[in-house]
């Protein structure tokens, strides 16, 4: 009997198959799983996850938003040091589907001065094919094979599980989030998730791909110790 159809959780892959140049699953046959976070950094979450990850020496991707490294680079710099991989997530959250591609287009590029990645995740994972065309020149578009949906504050731990377990494979890009709005359903069910997955023979590994091309962008650092500065200057002022 096949498993029951969630599409929130995980998209069939005759539906995927028809976005052949977005990222939604590994290739290979390994037993190997990649965690990723959306939404952060935030102090309040990312911090907590990072030490999960290193109690089992994972390492994983996050998808930051440009706006929250700004507002907290000393958490931003926490995943780097770390030892985790990036991922650009717009400057502020923003839909796709609501804006023109040039809005979008500028709002990508003002996080990628931040966030120094050739790993870009729409949010909701929606884009115009206009949008699309133009990102993907530029970056792995990297979608989901399962989502925990640990957002949802209607669903409990357990249930945050089940959905993972029930539909993780070999190369599954799983999608959780390291917002505030997540908190309790990730940092409950991640370890979980994690023991058994080990237990089924599943190893981790963080999402990697060469760059499409040269980046144009500021370095990172730089633009992280320039927010830095500015974000302390607008506290000291309040």
């Amino acid at each position: 009997m096949g498993k029951t159809l969630k599409i929130r959780v995980h998209l069939p892959d005759w539906l995927t198959k028809m976005f052949p140049h977005s990222v939604w699953k590994m290739p290979g046959n390994e037993k190997v799983v990649y965690l990723t976070f959306d939404d952060g950094p935030v102090p309040e979450v990312t911090p907590a996850i990072i030490d999960i990850l290193n109690r089992y020496n994972i390492k994983a991707t996050f998808f930051c938003v440009g706006e929250n490294v700004v507002k907290y680079p000393e958490v931003y710099q926490q995943i780097i040091e770390n030892g985790h991989t990036t991922g650009n997530h717009t400057f502020n959250h923003i839909k796709g589907l609501s804006c023109s591609k040039d809005y979008y287009i500028k709002n990508v590029d003002e996080a990628a001065r931040l966030i120094n990645s050739n790993l870009f995740r729409p949010p909701y994972g929606l884009l115009k094919q206009s949008q699309f065309n133009t990102l993907r020149k530029r970056y792995n578009i990297i979608m989901w094979d399962v989502i925990s949906c640990d957002y949802d504050k209607g669903l409990s731990p357990k249930s945050c599980i089940s959905n993972v377990m029930d539909y993780v494979r070999e190369g599954s890009i799983i999608t959780f989030h390291d917002s505030v709005k997540a908190k309790t359903n990730v940092l409950e069910s991640l370890p979980e998730i994690i023991e058994r997955l080990k237990h089924e023979g599943f190893s981790f590994n963080k999402i990697k791909f060469p760059n499409k091309q040269k980046p144009v962008v500021t370095p990172w650092v730089k633009q992280l110790q320039k927010a830095r500065d500015n974000f302390g200057r607008k506290s000291n002022r309040a």
